[in-house]
């Protein structure tokens, strides 16, 4: 049901009530802008195992393949900014995100009360409009900065300037024809400027990225990239990219925290977040030593649940092993014994690692996994 030439000015009023810290309009005509960079991402193999990727690619590039007869999309950003850097001195690093429940779960009820802002407003239905949280067939980033929410800088991330690089990002597809809000734009304007608009020669993100991740401005190898390996992939983590990895037990902020326009950044009014900063205090002893019924308890409600204990556990012993853990190295070499295989091998790689092979034979001599026994006959110390 389109709604030709609608002002967006009441509507930004009204989701803003609802708790998002910044809204903006893009119109939707034609493929999805960041389609063609999608293409070549894909094809060089960049998305690693997430066949997901490959599988929505079609959609992401073409909305009306999503929702017939879109005119607009809106773009919602939800500031997750925090002054204080969290955790303790030395222990394990979590991606600022992570340190609140869940923001698919927290953000999804505003979502519900947009789309009855949408009915109230221009009388369209529930058949009008789609919205997602981040796991939508939408290239998020790309609307965004299409709508002028940010810019995409050269960490692949959107930047914005009155949040930094600390947006969660929510979109909603409508065939309502809203007034488009005008993309951030070099003055003077000069081609081809889309990644790193407001960059200039800065490239603080791209040097310091503990993996080197990145094959070209904006365009990041999830294979090389700390937040894939210790999140998304469930399986072996490299050996070669293990050291680079660091103390970063879930996700990584490294490109994020040293970008420049940070300094801009303000706290949001985290209407539509539940910290869960004690997450940060938990001490590496304390997360080797997860049970399933702990761990359930503990990151209930959390993004951090996605992964699993085996995904955490494995993560641990990388940290434990670059952090010269020696005062847990017990509770390393009992791993070797877990019922995970991803985690044995893991388990085996930082005990050895933390000089304690020796301790490594009881669980050795009952071995029978290819990818532990490799750990075992490729440790360094």
């Amino acid at each position: 049901m389109p709604v030709p030439g609608a002002d967006s000015s009441v509507l930004r009023g009204r989701l803003e009530a609802l708790g998002f810290d910044d809204v903006r309009v893009a119109q939707v005509a034609g493929r999805a802008p960041g389609a063609e960079g999608l293409g070549a991402w894909l094809a060089a193999g960049y998305q690693a195992d997430m066949a997901w990727m490959d599988r929505s690619a079609a959609k992401r590039a073409d909305p009306q393949q999503v929702l017939p007869g879109a005119r607009s999309m809106i773009m919602l950003g939800i500031s997750y900014w925090r002054a204080a850097a969290p955790g303790r001195e030395g222990g394990p690093r979590w991606a600022r995100y992570a340190l609140n429940e869940d923001y698919h779960d927290t953000i999804k009820p505003a979502l519900i009360a947009a789309g009855e802002v949408l009915r109230e407003l221009y009388g369209v239905s529930g058949d009008d409009y789609r919205f997602y949280v981040d796991t939508g067939p939408v290239l998020e980033r790309s609307w965004a900065a299409e709508a002028g929410l940010g810019f995409t800088g050269k960490n692949s991330m959107l930047i914005s300037r009155r949040h930094g690089n600390w947006l969660f990002l929510a979109s909603i597809l409508t065939r309502i024809d809203l007034v488009p809000d005008e993309p951030i734009r070099r003055r003077p304007p000069e081609p081809g400027s889309g990644v790193g608009l407001l960059c200039g020669k800065c490239s603080r993100c791209l040097d310091a990225c503990p993996t080197q991740a990145f094959t070209a401005p904006g365009v990041l190898d999830a294979r090389r990239c700390v937040s894939y390996q210790t999140i998304e992939n469930r399986g072996i983590i490299p050996r070669e990219l293990r050291a680079g990895i660091g103390l970063r037990i879930y996700g990584c902020d490294t490109c994020l925290e040293v970008c420049p326009w940070n300094r801009f950044a303000q706290e949001g009014r985290k209407v539509l977040l539940s910290s869960r900063q004690e997450l940060a205090e938990l001490s590496l002893r304390e997360i080797l030593e997860l049970t399933p019924e702990r761990f359930a308890a503990v990151f209930r409600r959390t993004a951090v649940k996605r992964l699993k204990l085996a995904g955490l556990l494995r993560n641990a012993c990388i940290v434990a092993a670059n952090a010269g853990a020696t005062e847990c190295v017990d509770a390393v070499v009992a791993l070797a014994g877990h019922v995970s295989p991803v985690v044995r091998a893991h388990a085996v790689w930082a005990a050895i690692e933390l000089g304690a092979r020796a301790a490594l034979e009881p669980a050795r001599a009952g071995e029978s996994d290819p990818l532990v026994l490799a750990e075992y006959e490729t440790g360094t110390a």
